[in-house]
């Protein structure tokens, strides 16, 4: 029995790898409504630019937090995503949230086959098989580490399957595979901790809706792929 749950796992992942280089090809751009408390908040939108061998992916997000009229919280940010083939070759990101300036500057380092960081909560060297943790990418979904789109920083990961299930999207039903990300490392802060329920679609390869708990009830929603 352990045996076939293996293959079944080997096979799912599998699939997952396959699915991720037609991304590349498949769409142009993803746009991602983000919600807090169910009232609509803001934006997290990604491109896809492909020429050859050579894909660039750029983020751009925004979106702020009300209490009585008053802006209370908000981000706004950009970054970019160049691949060669698979391979994360750079990534760079500014982000402004509230007043204080976060980035990211990592650049592949093809001699130590790794990357260099340079960012506002991390400098220095990390594996390659680290992901950037942004939502357009399924692959946070077989990572074992991400680093942090905003700040640089790396965090262990564990990726639980939940369920198959039923949603329901703009007026669009989708068969979807609930999963469940959350931090390795139990002794972080509660606010730095990764806590993400995710679900994917098989059929499109994407990563349909994210929910999360922090400061009220967060989701973002894909709204509209193409």
């Amino acid at each position: 029995m352990k045996k076939f749950i293996v293959i079944l796992f080997l096979i799912f992942l599998s699939t997952i790898s396959t699915a991720y280089t037609a991304h590349y090809n498949k769409y142009n751009k993803l746009e991602m409504e983000i919600f807090r408390n169910g009232e609509l908040i803001g934006y997290n939108n990604y491109f896809f630019t492909n020429k050859g061998d050579e894909t660039i992916v750029t983020n751009q997000i925004k979106f702020s937090v009300k209490l009585l009229g008053k802006v209370i919280f908000k981000i706004e940010g950009y970054g970019e995503e160049k691949y060669i083939k698979d391979q994360l070759i750079s990534y760079n990101s500014k982000t402004l949230q509230n007043d204080k300036k976060k980035f990211v500057n990592l650049s592949f380092n093809k001699k130590k086959n790794n990357f260099h960081i340079k960012g506002s909560s991390y400098n220095g060297e990390a594996s390659i098989d680290n992901i950037i943790g942004n939502w357009w990418n399924h692959k946070l979904l077989q990572a074992k580490s991400q680093i942090s789109p905003v700040s640089g920083s790396i965090k262990k990961q564990l990726i639980t399957f939940i369920s198959k299930e039923k949603i329901e999207l703009y007026d669009k039903t989708y068969i979807v595979k609930h999963f469940k990300l959350k931090s390795k490392e139990k002794d972080l802060p509660d606010n730095k901790k990764l806590n993400f329920d995710i679900w994917f679609h098989d059929e499109t390869g994407l990563i349909l809706k994210i929910r999360y708990s922090r400061m009220g009830e967060w989701e973002y929603k894909l709204k509209n792929f193409e």
